[in-house]
């Protein structure tokens, strides 16, 4: 498929700088090249406008480049004037930029619940200020707190809530989720904590009716699962699987799938959606010979492949996959065959255009770039090796698939996931066959839910379809226990990530034209990325590192030397706020080996050692300044390097000084805010600098080995 001619696919290579530009626009979109980008755009429209009117009287065909190019710089410029504009924050009536006393706003997402918290986005329609209303719009994410058994709010529901609003927080630790940029691609920039007396109904199901409609019978179809599934886990994954419903899946079962390499089945995504198609196609094979039936065949297949994304609850990943099949049928129609790779671009760049902050979602860029490796790689390793056995050749196609949609999406799953699954090739060949017996039986126990006369068969199919889940279960579990069954902490910065695009792409154009220049390419980018994997393992081994975690509630501070290190610290390993603010830092830093030490005991290794409060790592001293010793006086002042004031205790600055004399003074994140707030006064009055953790970065100090 990569020998295809450029005009065969022509929105395939519109679509490069039309990203290009996107990506421009969202990480570098600033006022100040605003009026730049716009008249070069304006320049660009001009100068291919001319050139085309000027093309044959002046033999411009002789400079075909030049046509390209201006296109090019277009696309460029248009991208990047799209996703500015896209981007709420630039518009005057954005709704942060004026003061409210209220926001008026409506639910635009289905309320998740999760113990006594409902999440849920919210579009601000108007601002209160001074009894006066404007329209403004804009998105915020709402927490609000109440009982765990009532649903407060529904998708369409009306709100009036308070219009003070706080910035979504930054990464604190290193190596920590961002948050922050996560929600910003979704142009959410600002959350509100409620409670229940602070919100008020003002208007309820006044959202999209459509949507509305599909998450309605989205829950009734989910309840339906739950009654007729008795496994908890089996029923979780149903709905998964079958319609995107994913809060009752647990975290064990996505790290089975994840590790496994078999996570994209438990997503709505292409791969349902074409087991659907195939199965529809099959059903109205007969409409074809009919006067108009590859029209009606077409028509019928869009109508119940849209039926079904509905069904779904318009979920992300069904959205994409509608329309990317949506555009196959509607080529299939026509008279004219058209290329794969140029319907597949067509499709994103309908999606882009509509929403150019689709190209930061993770499901978005996987599942484009699993379809082009299904399109323009596989038959590239298709042909590699030719079987002449029958069945040799169909399982040897089956592996070209899965070879080649990992192979393109595998740099992107290990930058982001971090881990990649080695056996993912056993575990992709054998669920195939049971992922499409669940899509298949799944689909006809939901539709058998509508007919109550079908009560029986229900109960059978359901049956099946809970027997076909714990199957796949135990087969995906009895996989994820074998020896390197996944390689985890894989950490690549940007740069490196790119470079294995580099590496694989011009090995796949070597393996085509047997040209030097690919080879020459590829070992080239081989070479930069050893030398900066090397570099980063050599400073691995070289390097030391105090690092005071901003946990909130809790205490975390890691001492590491080298490849080993050890975390001082009052959280377990399960908990959340470990996994979420330390578990990333320590897996991105290459640990090796690491003894976790409670903040009461004591420890002795070769770079390390606590005595109750006092800690000596190589050439620094720390002292945990705790409510153990806040009443402590000493008989001479100990000099320490830095003094860790954790745990809330009541003792003042002066007292400390007169005990301590340290050269940093680290106010812990769990200190409560009265009394963080209380000790900067205090400093400031001293001269101190004083380092507070709460709702800060974490404090990292390099250590002189």
């Amino acid at each position: 498929m990569l020998r295809a001619h450029k005009g065969e696919i022509p929105f395939f290579y519109w679509l490069m700088p039309f990203t290009a530009g996107i990506v421009c626009g969202i990480y570098y979109g600033v006022d100040q090249l605003l009026t730049f980008i716009t008249a070069t755009g304006i320049v660009s429209v001009t100068g291919f406008t001319i050139l085309n009117l000027l093309y044959n009287r002046y033999n411009i065909h002789r400079y075909a480049w030049m046509g390209g190019l201006i296109l090019n710089v277009f696309l460029l410029c248009a991208g990047w004037l799209l996703s500015y504009w896209h981007n709420d924050r630039n518009q005057d009536n954005y709704f942060a930029k004026h003061k409210a006393g209220y926001l008026v706003v409506q639910v635009s997402s289905e309320p998740k619940q999760k113990g006594i918290y409902t999440r849920f986005t919210a579009e601000v329609r108007q601002v209160i200020a001074n009894q006066k209303h404007q329209a403004t719009f804009g998105k915020i994410l709402v927490t609000l707190t109440a009982d765990s058994n009532a649903h407060l709010v529904n998708y369409g529901d009306v709100l009036v809530i308070p219009g003070s609003c706080k910035p979504i927080d930054p990464p604190f630790n290193p190596a920590e989720f961002n948050y922050k940029q996560y929600l910003a691609h979704q142009n959410i920039y600002y959350q509100s904590f409620l409670n229940r007396q602070q919100c008020r109904l003002v208007n309820y199901d006044a959202g999209n009716s459509i949507l509305a409609f599909s998450l309605q019978l989205r829950q009734r179809l989910v309840n339906s699962i739950k009654q007729y599934l008795h496994t908890p886990e089996a029923a979780a994954i149903a709905s998964t699987l079958l319609l995107g419903y994913k809060a009752d899946l647990s975290p064990e079962v996505l790290q089975a799938y994840s590790q496994t390499g078999t996570i994209h089945i438990l997503s709505v995504s292409g791969a349902h959606v074409a087991v659907i198609f195939l199965i529809i196609s099959f059903l109205l094979k007969p409409f074809r010979h009919h006067r108009y039936g590859k029209m009606l065949n077409a028509l019928l297949l869009l109508c119940i492949l849209w039926g079904y994304t509905i069904l779904t609850g318009l979920s992300p990943a069904a959205v994409r996959a509608a329309v990317m099949l949506s555009m196959v049928i509607i080529s299939n129609a026509g008279t004219r065959p058209v290329h794969p790779l140029n319907v597949m671009a067509v499709s994103a760049m309908a999606m882009l255009l509509y929403n150019p902050f689709l190209i930061t979602d993770v499901g978005f860029q996987l599942s484009y770039l699993a379809v082009f490796g299904l399109i323009a790689v596989q038959p590239i390793i298709a042909e590699l090796w030719e079987p002449k056995h029958k069945w040799t050749n169909k399982l040897w196609q089956l592996c070209s698939f899965s070879l080649a949609a990992q192979l393109v999406t595998f740099p992107l799953s290990v930058y982001y996931f971090h881990q990649f699954p080695v056996y993912f090739l056993i575990s992709n060949l054998l669920i195939i066959l049971p992922a499409e017996a669940i899509v298949i039986v799944g689909i006809t126990f939901l539709t058998s839910t509508f007919i109550p006369a079908l009560a029986p068969f229900t109960k059978v199919a359901a049956y099946i379809l809970e027997w076909l889940i714990i199957g796949l279960n135990k087969v995906l579990s009895y996989i994820e226990h074998w020896p390197y069954a996944s390689l985890g902490r894989i950490w690549f910065n940007s740069w490196e990530h790119l470079l294995l695009y580099a590496i694989i792409f011009s090995l796949i154009y070597f393996v085509i034209y047997k040209k030097g220049k690919q080879l020459i390419t590829t070992l080239a980018c081989i070479l930069i990325l050893c030398t900066s994997l090397s570099w980063k393992a050599i400073r691995k081994q070289s390097t030391g590192h105090i690092i005071f975690f901003n946990v909130k509630k809790n205490t975390a501070i890691l001492f590491r030397h080298n490849d080993k290190a050890v975390l001082l610290t009052d959280l377990l390993p399960n908990e959340k706020n470990y996994q979420y603010s330390v578990q990333p830092c320590l897996d991105s830093l290459g640990i090796e080996s690491l003894q976790l030490c409670k903040l009461q005991h004591n420890l002795k290794n070769t770079f390390f050692s606590k005595h109750l409060n006092y800690i000596q790592f190589e050439n620094k001293t720390v002292i945990l300044f705790n409510p153990s010793i806040q009443n402590t006086v000493l008989p001479h002042k100990i000099g320490v390097d830095y003094l860790f004031y954790t745990r809330n205790p009541h003792s003042n600055l002066t007292f400390i000084r007169n005990n301590y004399n340290f050269k940093h003074f680290i106010v812990d994140a769990g200190v409560s805010a009265k009394r963080t707030q209380l000790l900067k006064h205090e400093a400031d009055s001293l001269h101190i600098n004083i380092i507070g953790l709460r709702r800060n970065k974490s404090y990292i100090v390099a250590s002189n080995h």
